[in-house]
């Protein structure tokens, strides 16, 4: 039996999803919870890394139980033992052939902007990049450059031994956010390089300040060369929606 789960949570103050980086880290705190329910260890495969502070509203994983636990009710068994801030928001019985992360056809990045030249509120802070204004035409035109399959090596970061650098970026848009404050980049691909997306909307809200030109973005991504980017967006903005299969 494998079972499927979605996640959300808060990535504030962990390590992010994998468990292979120091500290505390969701998967970490995923695999406690279910080695104490079936009394053995039990290993989580989820879609994919999100980096230390990165939001979910849609991590997918799995595990498999032991088969006298083939019946627990796992959403409430789980959330009654994982902290508040990582939530099972639903599970299911799937293939034995499923895999979080090697079936995923596609995933779905937010990344919240705090575009107002109001005091950042302190309720926002953890879940926005405060940029002031931007002009967001200015942005949403130059994100067509970033369609279709690319070579997005310039905006990869080190870290992930990687041969194939191309992705297909299906939509790019600018929309509101939560609150009149606040704008967000969301953008749905076939996968994401290591800090992609990040680097992508770096990239955009520096389009959106006028400190470059559309033109100059698709030279950058033409050079495919990191060092011609701009620095990466920090972690807090990003939010991982939802995982295709």
């Amino acid at each position: 039996m494998r079972v499927k789960l979605t996640v959300a949570y808060d990535g504030t103050g962990y390590q992010g999803w994998q468990i292979q980086q120091k500290g505390v880290t969701i998967q970490g705190k995923m695999e406690k919870a279910l080695s104490r329910i079936c009394s053995t260890n039990i290993r989580v495969h989820g879609s994919g890394r999100t980096d230390a502070g990165v939001h979910a509203l849609g991590q997918v994983a799995h595990f498999d139980p032991p088969l006298p636990y083939r019946k627990v009710p796992w959403n409430r068994a789980l959330n009654a033992l994982l902290p508040s801030s990582i939530r099972v928001l639903d599970c299911a019985e799937a293939d034995k052939e499923f895999h979080a992360r090697f079936s995923a056809r596609g995933k779905q990045y937010s990344y919240t902007l705090w575009t107002s030249g109001v005091s950042l509120h302190p309720q926002r802070r953890h879940f926005v990049w405060n940029t002031g204004p931007l002009d967001q035409e200015s942005m949403q035109n130059a994100a067509h450059c970033l369609l279709g399959s690319r070579d997005f090596s310039s905006f990869m970061n080190k870290g992930t031994e990687i041969r194939d650098t191309v992705r297909t970026i299906q939509h790019i848009c600018i929309l509101p956010g939560l609150t009149p404050r606040e704008t967000v980049v969301l953008i749905r691909a076939s996968g994401f390089l290591k800090q992609m997306a990040r680097n992508i909307v770096s990239a955009l809200v520096q389009v959106g300040q006028k400190k470059i030109s559309s033109r100059s973005l698709e030279t950058v991504l033409r050079k495919r060369d990191r060092r011609l980017a701009p620095a990466t967006a920090p972690a807090r903005g990003l939010c991982l929606d939802f995982v295709q299969y």
